[in-house]
């Protein structure tokens, strides 16, 4: 039977703040509000979807793998104003996954990478079934291949009812 998997965005709560903030507190944190001026390409962690030409998105470094484990991460994210958390269906990949070069990767329920592919987004449902196939891996990871930038985790649909 293949593992069913739902993708996890990231709450929208945190980042709410950041679109009152001055040009410069946003500095102050590394992070840049931005106007869209080509889609895609500003891939909002939160709605888990492209924004749209003319939209607001802030781009702020973010530590997205807080383990205590060498794979301890962070990196560059986008946020839309005014987004809302999205939760995905069981096994739904959103749009804007199936347009991009992506890397999946696979770590054990301590933070250690077991596994680690690159695929194109047309292959991430067959991606993520294949790599939960091994019951050593608890959650995956997908990240943009060329950037490397953070999308979303991934976990197990039994993990998340």
């Amino acid at each position: 039977m293949q593992a069913s998997f739902r993708l996890v965005a990231l709450d929208a709560a945190p980042f709410a703040g950041l679109f009152g903030q001055s040009e410069a507190e946003l500095a102050a944190i590394d992070a840049r509000r931005m106007v869209v001026d080509a889609a895609p390409g500003f891939p909002c962690r939160v709605t888990l979807a492209d924004a749209a030409e003319g939209e607001t998105v802030v781009l702020l470094p973010f530590l997205h793998h807080d383990v205590d484990s060498p794979y301890r991460a962070s990196g560059p994210i986008y946020v839309r104003q005014g987004a809302a958390t999205v939760a995905p269906e069981i096994d739904e990949i959103p749009v804007m996954f199936r347009h991009r070069l992506l890397s999946l990767r696979g770590f054990d329920a301590d933070g250690m990478m077991l596994d680690a592919t690159v695929l194109h987004g047309i292959d991430l449902e067959d991606g993520i079934r294949a790599m939960f196939a091994n019951a050593q891996i608890s959650y995956l990871h997908i990240h943009n291949a060329k950037p490397g930038c953070f999308n979303c985790r991934v976990e197990r649909a039994e993990a998340v009812r």
